[in-house]
């Protein structure tokens, strides 16, 4: 725990500084300078940005999304044409990290290894909804009150973890999970719109997808019910579905994972701290 808050602390210290540093500057950039963090920009309306040489949106207000993969390189090159033709480049510096390995066992061979031709078709087919439903790109900025915790309890896995299923080196975990009974309540960590709802996909069960504007969307996945469906509109704090325990698990709880663009990025590094209540609780 330690650890982590001298992180969180240097990520402060960053991100102020950059502020600092862009004050003279007709940009602004705050968040996590660290891999998988996510950085809100603000600039000039009607500049055109882009990161790494990957053209971003900038909302009619001037403001852009900046995000850092798992294995993000030590530097991200950021590039601004500015409406009269002003040219500003700048290096960012991206903080490195350890990640855990998680050994999980008990996982039924068929979610490890599908084999059968029906499940790889089904496989096939879930992973093309979802590349649908994390496409939607459009001007809304949700993403800009912030995030809360979608469910709270003990953090039983998270963001960038090498997984080893069955004694298998498979990828890493890209979201964080959170332990908690069949039932509990999820709630919108933020507002945005609702891109996908299916109560039963091959490894993740029930999968909600939320869209919170500018190619930025959260999955929840192993969901026991759902209580919206695709095209609803939810707000902070509503009531979206219940934890389950479906799909690829060993036990309840909700694997949360956030994307921006092609990019997976940590949401535990946008809400606040676990209450020590919640970390703490005994599993069910």
């Amino acid at each position: 725990m330690y650890r982590w808050w001298i992180m969180f602390f240097f990520l402060a210290c960053n991100a102020a500084a950059i502020e600092r540093e862009s004050s003279t500057r007709p940009f602004t950039l705050s968040g996590n300078f660290v891999q998988g963090g996510l950085v809100v920009g603000r600039t000039v309306p009607g500049t055109q940005v882009f990161q790494d040489g990957q053209a971003l949106r900038v909302s009619g207000n001037g403001e852009f999304l900046l995000g850092f993969t798992r294995d993000a390189p030590a530097t991200s090159q950021l590039k601004l044409q500015l409406p009269g033709g002003e040219l500003i480049e700048q290096t960012l510096q991206v903080a490195t990290r350890e990640y855990r390995i998680q050994r999980i066992d008990g996982l039924p061979p068929g979610k490890v290894t599908p084999r059968s031709a029906e499940d790889l078709a089904r496989i096939r087919r879930d992973t093309a909804a979802v590349k649908k439903a994390r496409a939607r790109d459009d001007d809304r900025q949700d993403f800009l009150p912030g995030f809360d915790w979608p469910v709270t309890g003990p953090i039983s896995g998270v963001y960038g973890s090498q997984r080893i299923l069955n004694g298998e080196p498979r990828r890493p975990h890209f979201g964080v999970d959170v332990a908690a009974p069949v039932g509990t309540p999820v709630r919108a960590p933020a507002a945005g719109l609702v891109t996908l709802a299916d109560p039963d996909m091959f490894f993740s069960g029930g999968t909600l997808i939320i869209d919170h504007g500018h190619h930025l969307s959260s999955s929840f996945l192993h969901l026991a019910k759902l209580h919206v469906q695709t095209g609803d509109r939810v707000e902070k704090g509503d009531l979206i579905a219940e934890v389950g325990a479906t799909g690829r698990v060993t036990g309840a709880h909700l694997d949360w994972r956030m994307n921006l663009r092609d990019r997976y990025i940590d949401p535990q590094l946008l809400v606040p701290p676990m209450p020590e209540s919640a970390q703490s609780a005994s599993r069910d």
